[in-house]
């Protein structure tokens, strides 16, 4: 894990309590560590690179938000662990992503078997040690409908872990505020917070251009279309996922 200073110490205040953001340098986190700067946190950003296939551009995002934002660190991790269990799309090259089925309620094959539960344990190790108050993740409704770590019930349950897992005198807050949200309420709250979305990545196959098929750009891409807004990244394709 390496650590990074991104700001001059003069832009951060004593005053103001930490934010520990998992971002992922997609839409989501990045409109998330919006609103915790919103609501008056510092911020701390939380990268991991596990092997997927789009770690580099990922990274490369981060980095950019992480200097729009103005955080107090970046902290970038990586770990091998997840892309050595297997199990998802996302992380073994043998095994190609499938097209999106923005309809579906079955577990996607991109899937990474209990990531935020090993996202969230860096995160509160990481919030503990340096006195953050919070620790901010992006999940949202049309996640959890796919991915079970990212229903309600397991932050909820997350946050019984962290409550008494960590210091008696640690009181560390799990925030996913878009948990019952779409992916165009984020994108409409993105917009309204002047959110950098030029500066995020959300193709689980490609480093660019997006391809604009596979699940994470459907969403994306139906969002900004829902809302009339031009999704300012580059696509392969960009499929009308509104009248489908």
């Amino acid at each position: 894990m390496s650590q990074e200073s991104t700001t001059d110490s003069a832009v951060q205040s004593a005053d103001r309590p930490t934010a520990v953001i998992l971002a992922s340098g997609g839409m989501d986190s990045a409109t998330a560590a919006a609103v915790a700067r919103d609501r008056g946190y510092d911020l701390a950003f939380l990268h991991t690179s596990y092997g997927q296939k789009t770690e580099g551009k990922e990274y490369d995002c981060a980095r950019e938000q992480a200097e729009a934002f103005e955080v107090r660190e970046f902290f970038h991790a990586e770990t091998s662990h997840l892309s050595n269990i297997g199990g998802s799309s996302l992380t073994d090259p043998k095994q190609a992503v499938g097209d999106a089925d923005t309809e579906s309620d079955e577990v996607p094959d991109s899937y990474v078997p209990f990531r935020n539960a090993n996202l969230l344990s860096m995160a509160t190790s990481y919030a503990e040690a340096t006195g953050s108050e919070a620790i901010f993740v992006g999940a949202h409704s049309e996640d959890f409908s796919g991915y079970p770590d990212c229903r309600p019930v397991f932050f909820e349950a997350f946050q019984q872990v962290v409550d008494g897992g960590t210091e008696d005198s640690t009181d560390i807050d799990i925030e996913a505020p878009f948990v019952e949200w779409s992916k165009t309420d984020i994108a409409e709250k993105g917009l309204e917070l002047g959110v950098p979305y030029e500066s995020t990545w959300s193709c689980y196959r490609e480093e660019g251009p997006a391809c604009g098929t596979c699940d994470a750009c459907a969403y994306r891409l139906q969002a900004f279309q829902r809302l009339g807004e031009h999704d300012p990244i580059e696509y392969a394709e960009r499929p009308d996922y509104v009248e489908q």
